[in-house]
């Protein structure tokens, strides 16, 4: 799988709409406000294997796109944001752009009329042609990640699309009510997957007001030890392609995230060379890539100082390795 994520956050229309983007190795995502996401992929990239099912995750269908909601669904009500929705028009919109993909060979947000398969040039277009109408008097947000590759496993498409921190700036937004997703398949076997976020009439609940939400989140198991870097566009960490896995945090698209310290360390151990990685627009959340791939089997410590929307928020917590 391969993902070239770009994030684009547009100018708030009559400050009621947000939109995201980003893509990837296969992959690709577009963020909350009004306008576009874009971006192509690139050659996949050996990645970590299929997560092991836990006795709360939800059961594998055979759909991507079913598989890939569910998977959603599973990893935001872990880190503690609100589940999004199913909504059908949604749903042809994120199929429209996967049948889109596949017709075209092509990873990208962004469709060109006249081409087979056209449905819209840009995520909001593809909404409101499905019957997904964008109200910018009410205030809205949307958002896209797109992944391709030749495993035909939607839990681990999605899980990629986590790993890649600007697809998982997308995937944990928490504003969004909304989602819709959509698998198509080559003859020779290689799948696109989309999922498409949105939330109209105003934004979603999201998390409290002045709070964070952290992945992985504390006393994780079984995380990925790397990341390969190169397999995102822009790539994160633009001088090396293996590197630990990204950290984040998260609050919502429309608060404002600033950061103080941000650490993490192998428990009993010093702290770890590090590079920060924030969203490529607004400030509504922040990670940091630990420049050389952790320890397998191993607990660390994170430490997180900052603030939203002006008020202090610190939060220690810690994960372990596979």
């Amino acid at each position: 799988m391969s993902y070239m994520p770009r994030w684009r956050m547009l100018a708030a229309i009559l400050g009621s709409a947000l939109a995201l983007a980003a893509c990837g190795d296969g992959v690709t995502d577009s963020p909350a406000v009004p306008g576009s996401g874009g971006g192509q992929s690139v050659a996949p990239m050996p990645s970590a294997p299929e997560p092991a099912p836990s006795v709360d995750a939800p059961a594998p269908t055979g759909n991507i796109a079913v598989d890939g909601r569910n998977w959603i669904n599973y990893r935001r009500a872990q880190i503690g944001v609100p589940t999004v929705s199913q909504n059908a028009q949604i749903d042809n919109a994120a199929l429209g752009h996967s049948e889109y993909l596949r017709i075209n060979n092509l990873m990208s947000h962004d469709q060109q009329p006249g081409r087979q398969g056209f449905t819209g040039a840009n995520l909001g277009d593809r909404l409101n042609a499905a019957g997904y109408t964008l109200d910018r008097a009410l205030g809205f947000a949307y958002g896209e990640v797109i992944s391709g590759s030749n495993n035909g496993s939607g839990v681990f498409m999605t899980e990629e699309l986590i790993t890649a921190i600007y697809h998982r700036f997308v995937i944990f937004e928490p504003i969004f009510r909304d989602i819709g997703t959509g698998a198509a398949t080559t003859s020779n076997g290689y799948h696109y997957f989309t999922a498409d976020f949105a939330s109209r009439n105003g934004y979603g609940p999201g998390i409290a007001r002045g709070t964070i939400v952290t992945w992985p989140f504390n006393n994780q198991t079984g995380v990925a030890p790397n990341f390969f870097s190169d397999t995102e566009e822009p790539d994160p960490v633009p001088d090396r392609n293996e590197v630990g896995y990204p950290i984040s945090v998260h609050t919502n698209l429309d608060s404002t995230l600033a950061v103080g310290s941000f650490t993490v360390r192998p428990r009993g151990g010093a702290n770890l060379q590090v590079l920060r990685v924030d969203p490529l627009a607004e400030a509504t959340a922040a990670s940091i890539v630990p420049l050389l791939p952790l320890r397998a089997a191993t607990t660390y410590e994170v430490n997180f100082t900052g603030t939203v929307n002006g008020a202090a928020v610190t939060r220690a917590w810690s994960f372990t390795t596979r």
